[in-house]
């Protein structure tokens, strides 16, 4: 185990690792090492939906749930456009996205992979099934999407606001940082602008689709695409722009021993 400083404890033999009292003759028992800010640092990281790849760097694509994620996010709301638009009958378009979603479901448990998106997908797309058969307008099956955008805005604006901003607390674990960030004025601007383009993708999506929406039946064909094309990519895309904005400047290479 490391201390802060970076150095390693001494063995006195006073003691083992345990903390028992050692006996002439008896072997100190290795202990079982704490985890380190590495360990820490991935497994935050992947609760909070962010995987880092070998090279210490956020894997974008995993990041998105991998291909398999994307498709989950893509697929029900693609299948409710085409079958919808070749019925012009809300109903069959309305089971077959639930089916869509059902799909990736009975897929991750086969797999013995997490439910927690997939189930979330299904959530989702009922939610949105609902509301559409509730109205009887086929674009309200977009709807909830605008309040779980507005919900995120305002959730990493209040961290700015805090000054705990959210691409700091996400990526500050992925770069081991922890959350000394937060004690350096010139990172903790850094991870205020990144957290500011993750608001800003948000945002414009409510800015193009919106609009599309207010057009009713006549723009649910444009609202489908745009939903599609600024969903999973463009959250891709944002994404890796914050991670390279809030990038720590090099450090100077110290000089060495030989050299000094």
């Amino acid at each position: 185990m490391t201390v802060a400083n970076g150095s390693e404890p001494k063995n006195t033999g006073d003691s083992v690792p345990d903390g028992r009292p050692s006996r002439p003759g008896e072997a100190a028992k290795p202990s079982a090492e704490a985890p380190g800010v590495s360990d820490l640092a991935a497994g935050y990281a992947q609760k909070a939906g962010l995987h880092r790849n070998s090279a210490g760097h956020v894997d974008m694509l995993k990041s998105a749930g991998g291909w398999q994620g994307i498709a989950e996010s893509i697929l029900p709301g693609l299948v409710f456009l085409v079958v919808f638009t070749v019925a012009r009958d809300l109903t069959p378009a309305l089971v077959a996205a639930l089916a869509t979603a059902a799909v990736f479901t009975v897929v991750r448990l086969i797999q013995r992979r997490p439910l927690t998106q997939a189930l979330a997908g299904v959530v989702g797309v009922g939610i949105s099934a609902w509301l559409a058969n509730t109205t009887g307008k086929a674009e309200d099956f977009y709807v909830l999407g605008f309040f779980t955008n507005i919900a995120y805005i305002l959730a990493m604006v209040l961290s700015i606001v805090l000054k705990w901003p959210v691409a700091g607390l996400l990526f500050g674990f992925v770069r081991n940082e922890g959350l000394e960030w937060r004690k350096d004025p010139e990172r903790l601007r850094a991870y205020k602008l990144g957290t500011w383009i993750v608001v800003a993708v948000l945002a414009l999506r409510l800015l193009v689709q919106v609009p599309l929406y207010f057009m009713g039946e006549a723009g649910l064909t444009a609202l489908a695409t745009t939903r599609l094309l600024m969903g999973a990519p463009l959250y891709i895309l944002g994404l890796w722009v914050a991670w390279l904005v809030t990038k720590p400047a090099p450090q100077p290479s110290k000089p060495s021993s030989s050299e000094a």
